[in-house]
């Protein structure tokens, strides 16, 4: 915090203004007190408070991860879906290479490419920025929508793949087959018999990659210039702000804990007989 340059007496300063010259067992109930009354303490940096600080970029860094979340949807289930029912064929291996491109690809790179080619060559979305939903919808999409890909583009390969391979086993099971030997149609019989079970393993890879995206969202928001939590990590880690870059911290795990709630919950939606 005082960079190379500075004497003892003002790291005691700082020291006695963090609390850090206390036992280290008193400094963390110290911390778990103050967390439970809503104080996450004060930035270094810009001596404002974590909380008020986070809650500020907390709406895009949620914003944004919903729409990967929604991208990442979009493009797993159908083609996951249509792989498995199509299988060996041109479009399963189509997919498959898009699968292994997006796994591949560093969201960070995408990101750029989409950047170079989509904004300062054909100049059809805006090369970063933030444009608030208050503002402009239109302005607000086209702010999130590039990031959004780059972020959702990894999660909707990881899920293909699972949602193929969850429909080849679900499609191969016994009451699957005794269903259409009693001539009951294709489409019935994914979308009424098939799909619910091969989207449990599915879900359960969104919820953890969700959990990701949150982190993964320092990298993306800081090449898109959008002023969210991730961003916010970053210029904390930079000014060595920790109590700021520990409250970021807690808000990504707790994000990550929510997620896998909700997670619960659609299992009992898809399979009826999972209750806890």
């Amino acid at each position: 915090m005082l960079g190379s340059n500075y004497n003892e007496a003002q790291a005691e300063v700082i020291r006695a203004n963090l609390g850090l010259d206390k036992p280290l067992v008193s400094q963390y109930f110290i911390w778990l007190g103050n967390l439970f009354q809503g104080d996450f303490g004060y930035s270094h940096f810009t001596s404002m408070p974590v909380l008020k600080t986070i809650m500020g970029r907390l709406p895009i860094t949620i914003e944004l991860t919903i729409l990967s979340v929604l991208i990442a949807i979009l493009l797993a289930i159908p083609l996951g879906t249509i792989s498995a029912l199509k299988r060996n064929s041109r479009f399963d291996y189509s997919a498959s290479i898009f699968g292994m491109l997006g796994i591949s690809i560093p969201n960070f790179w995408l990101g750029t490419l989409m950047i170079l080619f989509l904004s300062l060559y054909a100049g059809i979305f805006p090369s970063g920025g933030f444009v608030g939903l208050s503002t402009s919808f239109t302005g607000n999409l086209q702010s999130m929508l590039l990031p959004a890909i780059a972020l959702g583009t990894a999660v909707g390969a990881v899920a293909m793949r699972m949602t193929r391979s969850s429909m080849l086993e679900v499609t191969g099971q016994e009451y699957i087959k005794m269903a259409r030997a009693k001539g009951v149609s294709n489409r019935r019989l994914i979308w009424r018999h098939a799909i619910k079970n091969a989207l449990i393993p599915v879900v359960t890879v969104l919820g953890i990659q969700t959990g990701y995206l949150l982190g993964g969202s320092v990298v993306v928001e800081q090449i898109f210039g959008l002023p969210g939590v991730g961003q916010l990590a970053l210029e904390a880690i930079t000014n060595r702000d920790y109590a700021l870059l520990q409250g970021t911290i807690l808000f990504i795990a707790s994000g990550f804990v929510i997620v896998n709630l909700i997670v619960d919950v659609i299992y009992g939606f898809l399979n009826p007989q999972i209750r806890y």
